[in-house]
Order: structure tokens, then sequence, then C-alpha cells
């Protein structure tokens, strides 16, 4: 008989004492080395990004958790020598994810489960999914969405019984031979956490669906507690995407990387250090200033 947990009560451990989100990400792995590759380094090793996350992580300690990924963030952490900065969350979906044609395909890793992000000295597990919740499955092709779909709802349950808060980011991508439009972006961001939403996460990460209205339209068709993921947009923006998120969608806060650091990558050991201890505090103060008294606490939007 599998024992059902209530995982929500663990998204205090990401949060700050209001409820809400203020989580860096670091999770990146291809897209770091992708990062380094496009400042000049594309052979960056393993130990250079590893001392990256090292470096984020005792810098920007004023945030709520840390998003970490197995490669590379779970050995940055190791090397504090058990110091933990904030919250861990534990990236556990596979760094090469499957293919359908050119479209993406959810797969999962069974070793990377719930009681292996506790392992690695995770709070929390976070799953990344690319699912189009309004994908038409043509006869004689598998159904993505639902199938994905099914790996969220496995992931979920498996949270469930290991007593691990779930958080499901989506990121949606275009059909092949789709012109994704803002309008069409939107209903396909609110789509996929409607769908997801059914599963019963504890917490989903998604993108900005593009403007106030569609954002309203989010949060009155979700009852999970989200938070908004950054894309890699400029700090300045997501400031404005976060004060949105939050006034007009009830957002609980954010999980965002590459907006506060990504200016660091490329730089040597010692600048990386100096600019994340100076301008990437303040920036992940600005992200802090902008949902303050906005964001909703995720007990309030749960009911737990």
């Amino acid at each position: 008989m599998v024992r059902v947990t209530n995982t929500a009560a663990g998204l205090q451990d990401i949060a700050g004492p209001d409820g809400t989100f203020a989580v860096v990400a670091i999770d990146q792995r291809n897209t770091l080395k992708r990062m380094y590759a496009a400042v000049g380094q594309p052979d960056a090793p393993d130990s250079e990004l590893v001392e990256f996350k090292v470096d984020v992580l005792t810098a920007l300690d004023n945030a709520s958790a840390v998003l970490i990924d197995p490669s590379y963030g779970v050995p940055a952490l190791q090397q504090l020598g058990g110091r933990r900065p904030a919250g861990i969350l534990v990236a556990a979906e596979p760094a090469d994810r499957g293919k359908y044609g050119d479209e993406p395909r959810v797969t999962r890793d069974p070793v990377q489960d719930a009681r292996w992000v506790r392992d690695q000295g995770g709070d929390a597990l976070k799953y990344l999914v690319q699912i189009r919740a309004d994908r038409p499955a043509a006869p004689g092709e598998p159904d993505l969405a639902a199938e994905g779909l099914e790996v969220v709802r496995e992931v979920v349950a498996d949270c469930r019984a290991a007593g691990v808060p779930s958080v499901i980011e989506n990121l949606v991508y275009p059909l092949p031979g789709e012109d994704l439009t803002p309008d069409r972006k939107a209903d396909a961001v609110i789509a996929a956490a409607v769908a997801l939403d059914e599963l019963r996460p504890d917490l989903l990460k998604l993108e900005y669906p593009g403007s106030p209205q569609a954002c309203r339209r989010l949060g009155e068709s979700i009852t999970t507690p989200w938070a908004v993921l950054s894309a890699g947009v400029d700090f300045t923006e997501f400031a404005d995407i976060l004060r949105i998120s939050c006034d007009e969608g009830g957002a609980s806060g954010f999980i965002a990387g590459r907006a506060v650091w990504k200016d660091a990558v490329g730089m040597g050991r010692e600048e990386r250090r100096r600019f994340l201890a100076d301008e990437g505090r303040r920036r992940l103060d600005g992200c802090l200033d902008a949902i303050k008294g906005r964001a909703r606490s995720w007990n309030e939007v749960s009911g737990s």
C-alpha cells in the first residue's frame, strides 16, 4: 500500500517566511555549455561549470531556494561542505531528452525519483516537460501531449509517496509548421497549465504568457500555486514581468536564473565572484522587491 503524504506542506522548505518563492535557478546543463561557447569558451571543462555554480550558491544566499542539476549543481553543493545557503530543488529530468521528429518527447529516468532527490540533498523535485496540450494527435502518430501528462502523473505520484514536493515546469514549443504568434503562445501556455493543474503537482513553474490579460486568464484557470520563470530575458524586463504576474495572475513568486547571473558567464573567477556578490545580489534583491506585497503565499493558493 502506498502511503500518500501532504507534500504541499514541504513547499515551505523552498519558500520565504511569507510563503512566496524567490528561487535562483542554476540547473542549466547544455544551456550553460552553450552560454560558455557564446563567449568564446566552447571547451569549458566540467570543473569550471561546477565552480561557476559554487560561486552562485555562495553569493546569492538571499534566495529562498536554489534549483540545481545533478551533473554540476549537486557537486557544487557538496563542495560547500554541508553549508546550505537556502532550500534546495533538484532537477530530475534527463539532461538529454527524447524527440519525435522535430518535437520534444517527454521521457523519465526512473532512477532519478523523489527518494533520489532526497539523497542529493534536495527539499523538492523539479521536473521539466515540454507539453502542447492543444497538439492534435494524427492517426498513426504518438499522442505526445498524453504521453507527457502520463509521465507527470507518475512523477507527482512518486513525490507524494515519498513525501517530496513536486515542482513541474513546462515550456511550450512551436508545432511543425506553426507560426507561434503571441496570442497562440498565450493560449498554449494556459492550455498546458490547465492540463498540468489537473494532476495536482505542488507547484507549477510557468512561462509568462505575454500580457496582463493572459496572466489574468492563467490565474483564473488553475488552482495550483505557480511561479514565473525568466526564460533568459534581461533583468529589467523580468522585473516588470514579475509585477504583472503577481498583480494580474496571482503568481507566488519566481524561479529564475539567467536574468540574475548570465552576465557572469565567461568571467575569471575573482571577477565573477565580485559581480555575483554585487550586481547579482542587486538583481535578486530587485526581484524580491518586485514581488514584495504582490506575490501570493503558496498556502493561501493551495488552501493547505
